[in-house]
């Protein structure tokens, strides 16, 4: 009765919040609308490129306002004279009050010039046609201190996934205006972790769905109402792309040579120059400005790049004031919802509400306006399954010790090493059968699969699974994640999927009301989920084939994590050699798989080894409860 009545009152607590925020929003666009000047500028660069820039400014004179920038490639609109219904990071900022500064980033909508993806960075600038993100925001926020009066001569950067990549490009030789910047689930690397890459593998449902209609070329200044699109009509995202077959049919049948992105990627199958200029992280030393790094430990398109930007800056530039926030979020949740639930799964309290008023809201207003004193923890990081919030010097948090889950015959998982003289696990993978990321029928990619039930996946024969026995007491992990596996394949190639779950005891109580009929007895919660693409075990510039049935050690890092896996839960372990239509199919042959065609998918048997002399096993960090 106590569960009934907890899942009524949240979702209660729901409908209120829904409606609240419709109106919410409805009063906020009013007050935008009586307390700012909107003016619209075309800001010259260095190079004499003009970029269009949309400057919503205070009425209130009677004091001077620093500037909060949003520069992004997603286009500033609306233009002309209708007014933005809220401002800055989230709803409380308008009526703290900033001049809030939005910009089309070069060569995207409004903007003159030509755009770059992710535009590698120059670290010494010659000359006036030397430019980069690092330039285009110093010359932004130079112009706006000249230009835009009542301004008090401090600025702020934020923006989440592309925008928060430009947010981390403003660090590299920052204005001396610029104090406080947030890379919020900041695009970082595009080979290793972000968006189109994980760990070499391509990342097919996302690069195909954004460059559909971001990598349609724009012939001239444009606003959205005259974009267009690639056009198609999936209605099951699975069976769209098994029947597309081999990569090179994306350009065929779709593409064309219109997508210059696609044509890249496709030419650059491997970790090379053309990928690590596109590093920004590399470019962080000496950095000045207070940074605020912040992200979702359930974002499916730059989880990666959240980590990886903080622990590079806190490395490159340990004497900055370095912050991290990570809450239990999907890609920009921390704004786009209240971050009481994803998914299937409860949180008990409004995440997203804490992280506004609490930390981001005073951080910039203590580093731009001098208002209050900013005494945040190092890192913030909401705890699932426990439910708290933790606040650490570090991270990973100092105090956590090392540990293995090791695999074992029998489908076990133990915290203790085989002792088997002889181990492993026989299955064959197909190409042409894999394993879906997701259950049911989906038309596009969801931001749910990063924490879904994988009930669906284990009972494939195509999956091993590996659980503990039911545990005696709480375990809280906090950290990097470390596959360790020992293998062996009759192809050339394979990808490795490795998935980190929390099944629910078989008494767990099913929400109350269930409109979805969701069954929480034995929920495989999805906590961590990362594929390798087996030719890159050893480098990811040079691949290298796998020799048919050989032994083979395949390493690599899975996402980090924080969550306590709660007494009378089991930890779980899925290994798997697909994840489709997520990541593209891997022929088990080695080859540029860009050019492959529908002959080079193979069926190959596969072997998982878990013995004494050969120990599969998943390395983490164990954070004392």
């Amino acid at each position: 009765m106590r569960h009934k009545l907890t899942y009524v009152l949240f979702f209660l607590i729901v409908a209120c919040f829904s409606f609240h925020s419709v109106y919410a929003q409805e009063e906020l666009a009013s007050y935008i609308k009586q307390h700012y000047t909107k003016i619209e500028r075309q800001i010259p660069m260095r190079d004499g490129v003009k970029l269009f820039t949309s400057i919503y400014i205070p009425k209130d004179e009677s004091k001077k306002y620093p500037f909060l920038i949003n520069r992004t490639p997603y286009t500033v609109a609306p233009y002309g004279e209708e007014f933005k219904t809220s401002l800055g990071p989230d709803s409380l900022f308008a009526k703290e009050g900033y001049i809030f500064v939005y910009q089309d980033v070069r060569g995207r909508w409004m903007s003159e010039g030509s755009f770059e993806d992710i535009r590698p960075h120059i670290a010494n600038k010659k000359s006036k046609t030397a430019i980069d993100e690092s330039s285009d925001t110093y010359d932004t926020i130079d112009w706006l201190l000249k230009n835009i009066p009542n301004n008090n001569g401090k600025a702020g950067i934020y923006g989440i996934s592309y925008p928060g990549f430009y947010s981390t490009a403003s660090l590299p030789g920052a204005h001396p205006a610029l104090q406080a910047v947030s890379p919020q689930a900041p695009v970082t690397d595009w080979f290793r972790g972000d968006d189109f890459h994980h760990n070499g593998a391509f990342m097919l449902v996302d690069a195909f769905s954004f460059y559909s209609s971001f990598g349609v070329p724009r012939p001239k200044p444009i606003t959205p109402d005259k974009a267009t699109r690639v056009q198609t009509d999936i209605r099951d995202n699975y069976q769209f792309f098994l029947d597309l077959g081999p990569l090179k049919n994306v350009k065929k049948n779709y593409f064309g040579d219109s997508i210059r992105f696609w044509n890249q990627v496709t030419s650059h199958p491997d970790l090379d120059t053309f990928w690590r200029a596109r590093e920004i992280v590399h470019h962080l030393k000496g950095v000045k400005p207070a940074v605020m790094v912040v992200g979702g430990n359930f974002d499916a398109e730059d989880q990666f790049g959240t980590y990886h930007t903080f622990k590079v800056l806190d490395s490159l530039s340990p004497k900055a004031d370095n912050y991290f926030v990570v809450g239990p979020w999907f890609h920009g949740g921390w704004v786009r919802s209240d971050g009481s639930s994803f998914g299937d799964i409860v949180f008990n309290e409004p995440t997203s509400d804490y992280y506004q008023r609490n930390l981001e809201l005073p951080f910039f207003n203590h580093y731009l306006k001098g208002k209050g004193s900013f005494d945040a923890a190092k890192v913030s990081i909401f705890v699932t399954g426990s439910n708290k919030w933790q606040h650490l010097d570090t991270w990973p948090p100092k105090e956590a010790t090392s540990s293995r889950l090791y695999l074992q015959e029998g489908g076990k998982l133990s915290f203790n090493a085989p002792t088997a003289a002889e181990s492993y696990d026989e299955y064959i993978s197909d190409p042409n059968n894999p394993v879906p990321y997701q259950r049911g029928t989906n038309s596009r990619r969801s931001r749910e699969y990063m924490i879904d039930d994988q009930r669906f996946a284990s009972r494939r024969p195509d999956v091993m699974v590996y659980t503990t026995d039911v545990l005696q007491e709480d375990i809280t992990l906090a950290g990097p994640l470390l596959a360790h596996l020992k293998v062996s394949t009759t192809g050339t190639d394979a990808d490795y999927v490795v998935k980190l779950i929390d099944v629910y005891p078989a008494d767990s109580p099913d929400p109350d009301p269930n409109p979805q009929n969701i069954v929480m007895s034995g929920y495989q919660m999805l906590l961590r989920g990362e594929v390798m693409r087996g030719k890159y075990r050893n480098s990811f510039e040079k691949p290298e084939p796998f020799v048919p049935g050989q032994l083979t050690e395949v390493n690599y890092a899975l996402p980090d994590v924080a969550h306590t896996f709660k007494k009378g839960h089991k930890i779980m372990i899925q290994v798997q050699n697909s994840w489709f239509p997520l990541v593209d199919r891997n022929p088990q042959q080695f080859m540029d798989i860009f050019q492959a065609d529908e002959g080079d998918f193979k069926k190959a048997t596969q072997r998982i080894y878990h013995d004494a002399a050969h120990p599969s096993c998943l390395e983490i960090k164990v954070l004392a409860n």
